[in-house]
């Protein structure tokens, strides 16, 4: 059975690994810095988690300091742009002590053995940093399209009804207050905009287990994406503005280690008598589903997808699972196994052993794993999302960032490399990707932060420098 360990082996790969290449065409010396037919006096930008540098599962301090927007800025203001304050947590932490679901930052130790990532205990209870606004960082952590356009996102009194995000409440201008509100009423000058992933992102991190729906594709404002986005696009840049920006798609979910880090067919090496006792356990199912295929419940196709089998060996075996997509059979859970195409999560790593019996003798529940079925739901709205994204951007004249595209790259064997130093998106060894397997780290960000340069440099015909990936943060080890 697989474990997930982190080898001595992969950390020295991490820190050693070196390219002759680099896959970004502009470095950050002797470039005469020109703002171009930009004006980056007042720089902002609008988001989720990844505009405020959230990372190992939490907002705190040190993340906040390696945004992408925050990178950013540093390199607008040798082109004439001014001051960019960002809402940071008190401590290096992060967490609310007395809200449920926000603990601390994950970090690496050793358990059983292994490095595993192990959340904090959160460090302090829900601050207000409104004294110090405004502020020019307005990503919010958890935030969907929708509610960035929402009045009372930050009213503490909605917090328990789930109306409010504590992130928003900790320096929103009133009770009443909306993120895009806030942001405009600091006549920005230059916007970026990066918003969308939460409305897939959370039906996927929770293997569509029916707890955070996927944001419809049609509807009207406030329900569907495409009249949502629309809305806000056209809030933060009105016919005749002068103001300029830069929006970003949507990358792939199944392209980042919370999708990809568990084989999809995680179970190798098992003994003789594992597969013996598995296959003795799994017998009167195994004999149900045959009489469901014959009383015709189930065609062929359906009793071959949910018999299951185990192999002893170095054969790789699904891990049984609770598939809710199933026909309903009288009497007979809706068991079977994964394949290639389904993808467990992250999540499920602590109970894919032995001990826990995940995937053998205890099916793993819907949360730990997306289905191929569900998979595809996914992708198919954030294909839909990013045309509209890309539209809006388009008929706007406003510069656009493929980020689907470039952590498509980055999942690639090749990756990306930087002056040297190769990144991936390979859980903790790749160095782009942070412990929670979703969020980046300080140089996966820069990354990102380059991205946007690129484009707003192509657009806008500036020539901001590139910020150097390699001065900043990966995951830190013990």
């Amino acid at each position: 059975m697989k474990k997930i360990i982190i080898s001595t082996i992969a950390i020295s790969a991490l820190l050693f690994t070196v390219s002759c290449n680099t896959d970004f065409d502009t470095d950050v010396e002797d470039i005469v810095v020109t703002k171009g037919e930009a004006d980056f006096s007042k720089f902002i930008s609008l988001g989720n988690s990844l505009t405020s540098g959230y990372r190992d599962g939490a907002l705190y301090s040190g993340g906040q300091n390696e945004s992408f927007p925050s990178m950013i800025a540093q390199q607008m203001r040798l082109a004439g742009g001014g001051e960019f304050k960002q809402p940071l947590m008190p401590n290096n932490v992060g967490g609310f002590i007395g809200i449920t679901g926000f603990p601390g930052k994950l970090e690496l130790k050793m358990v059983n053995g292994a490095l595993s990532p192990v959340p904090n205990s959160p460090a302090a209870a829900l601050d207000n940093v409104v004294a110090g606004r405004p502020y020019q960082n307005m990503g919010v952590p958890g935030a969907k399209v929708s509610h960035l356009l929402a009045a009372g996102y930050g009213n503490s009194a909605g917090l328990p009804f789930g109306l409010a995000n504590p992130y928003f409440v900790r320096f929103a201008s009133s009770a009443t207050a909306s993120v895009v509100g806030d942001a405009l009423a600091q006549n920005p000058t230059f916007v970026s905009l990066w918003i969308g992933n939460n409305d897939v992102l959370g039906y996927a991190t929770s293997g569509g287990d029916g707890s955070n729906p996927i944001t419809p594709v049609d509807g009207a404002v406030g329900v569907g994406f495409t009249n949502t986005y629309t809305t806000l696009v056209n809030t933060v840049f009105p016919t005749g503005t002068t103001r300029k920006g830069i929006v970003a798609n949507i990358p792939n979910v199944t392209n980042v280690p919370f999708f990809t880090r568990v084989p999809a067919m995680p179970l190798t090496n098992l003994t003789d008598t594992q597969v013996s006792q598995l296959n003795t356990a799994y017998a009167a199912y195994n004999a149900g589903l045959a009489q469901a295929k014959t009383a015709g419940a189930i065609n062929d196709a359906e009793y071959q997808k949910r018999l299951i089998k185990f192999v002893a060996g170095a054969v790789a075996n699904g891990a049984v699972i609770a598939d809710k997509d199933l026909s309903a059979v009288p009497g007979l859970p809706k068991y079977r196994q994964t394949t290639s195409k389904d993808y467990i999560l992250l999540t499920a790593s602590t109970v894919l052993t032995p001990q826990a019996g995940g995937g053998t003798s205890v099916p793993l529940e819907d949360k730990l794993v997306l289905t191929e079925a569900e998979a595809a739901k996914v992708l198919t709205a954030t294909a839909a999302y990013n045309t509209t994204i890309r539209s809006l951007a388009d008929s706007k004249g406003l510069a656009f960032v493929d980020m689907n595209e470039k952590m498509i790259e980055l999942n690639s064997k090749s990756g990306i490399s930087w002056n040297g130093v190769k990144y991936t998106a390979t859980f903790v060894t790749g160095g782009s990707f942070s412990l929670d397997g979703v969020h980046l780290t300080g140089r996966g960000y820069a990354i990102v932060a380059n991205e946007f340069i690129k484009s707003i440099n192509k657009k806008y015909r500036s020539t901001l420098p590139q910020v150097d990936v390699n001065k900043y943060s990966g995951v830190t080890f013990p």
